[in-house]
């Protein structure tokens, strides 16, 4: 029986297997969700020098080190939102209208047009980048990621068996994106090109011409973009934020973002999805976003509650002091790292991480950077996530969020490291891979 478009059995001339045992086994999707951050980290089965202290440079939350905490009126504002009894219950499956309101009113500050109508509340940025992929994208399709890039979107395209192609950035040019190796992926199943600026796990903020470069090429072949923009706000001094969607009144882009970095609240779960449509070529997509919010039913309502007034009323001074502390960690570690022979950071531009080479050949003793970073947390107890995480191999992703003298420290520790290591030969397969 069909009722509304759904097929409904009703339990009759079904064709039924006594089974003589028990199994239950997994769905096809979730054997297919893997996330190679978390696998490469298990297989490289880390042991810290019990000696030292642990310095994780890989965690991707700010809170971590208690350096960088939400301010007084962010505090307040979740305070008086879980004492509002209208926030205990649930909210319109695409958010309040209310904290809808305030995000469109917050970017438009920034130089966008968009109304409430243009918002969709989800859990979390990374929930914004799930289903704008799969609404966009059929089993056996495609779409452009970067590389090295935020490894959600991988993960999601694994799950639901979406191909993603990734399109190189370049190290030596502060990590714009290869055009002309995007355009070379290409093909009449691409469904969307993701562009991560500011860059997780770069650091790095793309100029305006570098992003119209990119645009011209989506409006070459008629594809939408998914700006990832979570790290919009988190710009050092110099360099100027471009939101993508600016650039275009053609091109329609799924412009994601967060409260998570920004608010140093990663743990509060709370995102957005903004529709930046062109003459309604993204209605069925608007539609279809606003359908995957019913599996969820909403996002966290006290949350959605206390927005506004966080929106409202945080400090420019809050937001101007995360920025600087951050920049002022990232050049201490830039230049203590780049005084060490045969590594090559790369100063970033934005963000909260810093992307570091490793010239394998000056370190012959390691096979990979897998086995060049296990060996490091042995010695030294210091970790940062392997560029394989990111598909980028030979590179170490380090977090500028920690307070300046762990930063000092941990570059101290990998500059003895690195003495102690460079140009050894190999006398067994201790650290080989």
């Amino acid at each position: 029986m069909t009722t509304n478009g759904v097929t409904v059995h009703n339990g009759s001339g079904g064709k039924k297997c006594l089974r003589r045992e028990w199994r239950v086994e997994v769905s096809r999707r979730v054997k297919s969700t893997h996330n190679p951050l978390r696998a490469i980290i298990e297989f490289m089965n880390l042991k810290p020098n019990p000696e030292k202290s642990f310095i994780p440079l890989s965690v991707g939350d700010p809170t971590v080190f208690g350096n960088f905490k939400a301010c007084p009126e962010i505090q307040n504002a979740l305070c008086d939102a879980a004492a509002d009894p209208k926030n205990n219950g649930y909210s319109q499956i695409i958010g309040s209208e209310a904290a809808r309101d305030a995000i469109a009113q917050h970017m438009n500050r920034e130089g966008h047009s968009i109304t409430s109508e243009d918002v969709i509340i989800v859990n979390g940025c990374s929930g914004a980048a799930e289903m704008s992929v799969i609404t966009l994208a059929n089993p056996g399709q495609n779409i452009l990621i970067p590389r090295p890039g935020y490894s959600v979107f991988q993960t999601v395209c694994q799950a639901n068996e979406i191909e993603f192609r990734q399109y190189d950035l370049l190290p030596d040019q502060k990590w714009i994106a290869d055009i002309d190796h995007m355009e070379s992926l290409i093909d009449d199943d691409t469904m969307a090109i993701v562009v991560i600026n500011p860059s997780n796990p770069c650091g790095s903020v793309f100029s305006c011409t570098h992003l119209e470069a990119v645009v011209a090429l989506a409006e070459k072949y008629r594809i939408p973009i998914i700006a990832d923009e979570i790290y919009e706000h988190i710009v050092f001094s110099g360099k100027k934020f471009t939101p993508l969607a600016s650039l275009s009144k053609t091109v329609p882009v799924l412009q994601l973002g967060a409260l998570s970095k920004r608010y140093l609240a990663p743990g509060w779960r709370l995102g957005w999805i903004i529709v930046h449509d062109r003459d309604g070529i993204l209605k069925d997509v608007r539609m279809g976003l606003q359908k995957l919010c019913g599996v969820v039913l909403c996002a966290n309502t006290v949350i959605q509650g206390a927005l506004p007034a966080i929106l409202e009323n945080t400090p420019q001074s809050f937001y101007d002091d995360v920025n600087r502390q951050l920049q002022e960690v990232a050049t201490v570690a830039f230049e203590m790292l780049s005084k060490i022979e045969g590594l090559k950071p790369v100063m970033p531009e934005g963000a909260m991480y810093m992307m570091v080479g490793i010239e394998l050949d000056e370190y012959p003793e390691f096979d990979d950077g897998l086995a060049f970073i296990s060996a490091l947390v042995q010695e030294e107890s210091v970790f940062g996530l392997p560029g394989e995480c990111f598909n980028c191999p030979n590179f170490i992703r380090i977090v500028i969020t920690v307070p300046e003298e762990k930063m000092r420290e941990a570059c101290r520790r990998i500059g003895v490291f690195c003495e102690n290591h460079r140009n050894k030969i190999p006398t067994n397969h201790q650290y080989l891979h």
